[in-house]
């Protein structure tokens, strides 16, 4: 299967999270996007050095960037379970902005075209590193890693593709 690419429909999935009352819930990626402006951006794993150092905390200090450009949701997803993506989350207390959503089964993922196969290394199957910019179900950029690069998917990438 082709990646995502610009110019593609965002396909529906079903991802898990808990929320503001710690309950499990599942949510419709299309119940986040659809007649809205999002930032996708999705990560090989939790807790690892480049997601929880330089990936993620982009976007979560630039968030109010991102809004002001008209972004309603960020949106991080990656192939981790509910409850990992849970205390991810949680080492980030400045975060007001950023959702973490979990993709467990890597299900999401695959729909995407962008799995990651690194049971090489002991991890399984992952996603690519990416960032989406998607406006009314609509991709505008789809910007993605090769391997486990970042060099394509910042913040400030998706912040040029908003000009």
């Amino acid at each position: 299967m082709a990646p995502i690419a610009a110019g593609d429909s965002l396909p529906d999935g079903t991802l898990a999270h808990f929320d503001e009352n710690d309950q499990l819930q599942q949510v419709s990626i299309h119940s986040l996007a659809k007649g809205k402006k999002v930032v996708i951006v999705g990560v090989p794993g939790a807790f690892t050095p480049t997601c929880s150092l330089k990936h993620v905390p982009g976007f979560i200090e630039r968030a109010e960037d991102l809004k002001a450009k008209g972004v309603a949701e960020i949106i991080t997803i990656s192939v981790n379970d509910p409850f990992v993506m849970k205390a991810w989350a949680k080492t980030y207390p400045e975060n007001k902005h950023v959702k973490f959503l979990a993709d467990g089964s890597a299900t999401y993922t695959h729909a995407l075209g962008l799995e990651l196969d690194l049971k090489d290394k002991g991890l399984g199957i992952r996603s690519r590193r990416f960032a989406l910019l998607v406006d009314d179900l609509t991709v505008k950029a789809a910007n993605i890693e090769e391997g486990g690069d970042f060099t394509v998917s910042s913040v400030d990438d998706i912040i040029k593709a908003l000009a």
